[in-house]
C-alpha cells in the first residue's frame, strides 16, 4: 500500500514538473490584445488587411472574405503548436499554415496546411509546386508545374465540436514529421515532409472564424 502511494506521488510530482517545464518553454504567438509580430495579407488591392484580421474580446477574428492569410514575423521549426478555434457564423473554410516559406501577395504561400474546413479538420493541403509528404506508404506531392495544391484527407471520422463551440488543434512538427490532433484525436501523421521550417499562418477563406490561446513549445528543451 505504501509503495503504491509512493508511486502515485512520484507520478503526480513528475506530471507537475513536466507541466511546469512546458509552461516555462512556451512561446506565445498571440498576446490577446493586438497583432504585433503578425502581418495581414489579402488577395485584393482594395481591402485593408486591418478589416479582415482584428482582435475582439481577446481573440483573433478572421473575416474569411476576401481570401488571404495572417502570418507570423518569425520562422519556427521542431515544435508543438497549440491553438483553439471556433466558427462565429455558418461553419465554412479556413486552415493553419505551417512551414510557410515567405509572403505571397496574390496566392497561397509555399507551405503545409492543417485543414480547418468544416468536417475536414485534420486533413492536409500541400501548397506550392513540389511540396511533398508521406502518409503511411503513400507519397503525396504537388506537381512541379501547374496546380499549386494537393489535398490529403484526415484518417478518422470528424472529431470537431458543434458549430460555435471551441475546438483544439495540437500540431507537432518534429524534423520531417507532422502530426495533427483535433480535440484529442490523432487525425493525421505525415513523414518525410519536404518543408521542415517556416512561418505560421491563419487562413482567411470563406467565413468568419476566431482563434485564441495560440502558442508553441519548442521540442527538445
Amino acid at each position: 500500500m505504501t509503495k503504491n502511494i509512493f508511486r502515485i506521488a512520484v507520478l503526480v510530482v513528475s506530471g507537475i514538473i513536466m507541466a511546469s517545464c512546458s509552461q516555462e518553454n512556451k512561446v506565445s504567438l498571440f498576446n490577446g490584445s493586438d497583432l504585433s509580430n503578425w502581418t495581414g495579407v489579402v488577395f485584393d488591392s482594395i481591402t485593408n488587411p486591418d478589416e479582415v484580421y482584428q482582435v475582439k474580446d481577446g481573440n483573433i477574428l478572421v473575416s474569411g472574405d476576401p481570401w488571404g492569410y495572417l502570418i507570423t514575423s518569425d520562422s519556427y521549426s521542431n515544435y508543438k503548436l497549440h491553438l483553439e478555434w471556433r466558427w462565429t457564423a455558418e461553419p465554412s473554410n479556413s486552415g493553419v499554415f505551417i512551414h510557410c516559406q515567405g509572403i505571397e501577395d496574390s496566392q497561397w504561400p509555399e507551405c503545409v496546411e492543417a485543414q480547418l474546413k468544416t468536417g475536414n479538420a485534420g486533413g492536409f493541403v500541400l501548397m506550392g509546386n513540389g511540396t511533398a509528404v508521406n502518409i503511411g506508404d503513400s507519397t503525396y506531392q504537388v506537381p512541379p508545374e501547374g496546380k499549386r495544391t494537393k489535398g490529403i484527407p484526415k484518417l478518422e471520422e470528424s472529431s470537431e465540436n458543434a458549430p460555435g463551440e471551441w475546438n483544439v488543434y495540437d500540431i507537432t512538427c518534429d524534423e520531417d514529421k507532422i502530426e495533427l490532433i483535433v480535440n484529442g484525436v490523432v487525425q493525421n501523421i505525415a513523414s518525410e515532409s519536404s518543408l521542415q521550417s517556416g512561418r505560421i499562418s491563419l487562413q482567411s477563406e470563406g467565413g468568419p472564424i476566431e482563434f485564441r490561446n495560440i502558442y508553441l513549445v519548442p521540442l527538445g528543451e
